[in-house]
């Protein structure tokens, strides 16, 4: 870091404040000018001007502290780049006398942002990466503040937060109240994160339910199947590739505003049209790794609730027809194309091609060779 360019901010800050300031490395030991302080404690100023650098490094902006014998300082980081090099410091602020001793007749606090602004202007400190710890900050401050409230209102688990906000927000996308939806969103998605902390299956579960419900609710309000198809197909397969909280947030929000917007251009749609577009949905991707929770939140409908409908609509089970349809795409695949065994059954959805074989010898009352050898055989 160029002496020169710290010698000059330092002079510059005087002459507007009246406020000595030196430059310290990243463990308080002072590498240019001197330290106003009237302690006569160095160890211990040391010790706070190094916890004042990892702290305002922390938040992103000057952080105000005390030494040993009681008087005010501040500290603004030293950085290039990413890398922080030491700090600039104020020091010596008699709290009693703080107003006589700011020459610049502002407060404390302003003093202490001019001399960040001035440091950032100078390039001595890293002005986005300030930012952005100003930003996660906030968002921690905003978090504390709605664990607070969760605790407030004796919650104990994340079930429970969701069947008690469940409603509420039900309420507020029928409504296409963004904003209410918005508040409702926010305290459950901090209980998901504050119960279920370093539980990232938990939290991806319950984030799933969380758009589930949404469109469930949007459908029942009007919204349109095909473009909730949509965002739960997002949700279902864009769920894995998020590491986040503030990607979760963002991309919750963003579900809703989506969800919100169906409902305003769509009329109602009966259960019985979902169920058929997730069904569909399920035969065109019948080679992946599908299961009936995911097609039920395609159709925006508990697992249990589709289950159900399905079995009055088609007198099986999810898992009884998707089994059919696989086994159906296989004979196919067998009487007219010249996929190999092992391919047929990566093709429809099998990932083990002994549990394929026994399979389609129920189904079909041979193994798959067999039944390629007689189709085969009956065609020419």
């Amino acid at each position: 870091m160029p002496e020169s360019g710290i010698e000059q901010l330092a002079s510059e800050y005087r002459r507007q404040t009246g406020i000595e300031v030196y430059a310290t490395d990243t463990q308080g030991n002072i590498t240019l000018g001197a330290s106003s302080c009237r302690c006569g404690d160095e160890a211990g100023c040391r010790a706070q001007r190094r916890r004042a650098i990892e702290q305002t490094a922390r938040w992103g902006e000057p952080f105000l502290s005390l030494c040993p014998g009681g008087y005010l300082l501040w500290a603004v980081p030293l950085m290039i780049n990413s890398e922080i090099t030491g700090g600039l410091v104020v020091d010596g602020i008699d709290l009693d006398e703080s107003k006589a001793a700011l020459p610049c007749g502002g407060g404390i606090r302003q003093a202490a942002m001019h001399l960040q602004k001035l440091a950032e202007e100078a390039n001595l400190t890293n002005a986005a990466y300030l930012q952005l710890k100003r930003r996660d900050s906030e968002m921690e401050s905003q978090r504390a503040e709605a664990i607070h409230e969760l605790k407030g209102r004796g919650y104990d688990s994340i079930r429970e937060i969701y069947i008690r906000e469940e409603p509420g927000l039900i309420s507020a996308i029928k409504r296409s109240d963004l904003s209410e939806a918005r508040a409702i969103l926010n305290r459950i998605l901090v209980g998901i994160y504050f119960f279920g902390r370093n539980r990232t299956d938990l939290l991806k579960s319950f984030i799933l339910e969380l758009v589930v419900t949404m469109s469930r609710s949007a459908v029942e309000a009007g919204g349109d199947p095909s473009e909730l198809l949509g965002v739960n197909y997002s949700s279902v397969t864009g769920l894995a590739a998020i590491d986040s909280e503030e990607e979760v947030t963002a991309w919750v929000v963003g579900m809703v505003e989506r969800i919100m917007e169906s409902i305003r251009t769509h009329a109602s749609v009966p259960t019985s049209v979902l169920v058929n577009t997730a069904m569909a949905f399920a035969e065109e991707h019948l080679s992946e790794d599908i299961s009936r929770d995911q097609i039920a939140a395609i159709a925006c409908l508990s697992p249990s609730h589709f289950s159900r409908v399905v079995k009055e609509k088609f007198g099986k089970s999810f898992t009884e027809i998707l089994t059919g349809l696989r086994i159906a795409r296989a004979r196919d695949y067998l009487a007219t194309s010249e996929k190999s065994l092992v391919q047929v059954c990566l093709d429809c959805g099998f990932s083990d091609q002994s549990y394929f074989t026994k399979v389609f010898q129920r189904h079909v009352g041979c193994t798959p060779g067999e039944y390629r050898h007689r189709v085969r055989g009956s065609l020419r």
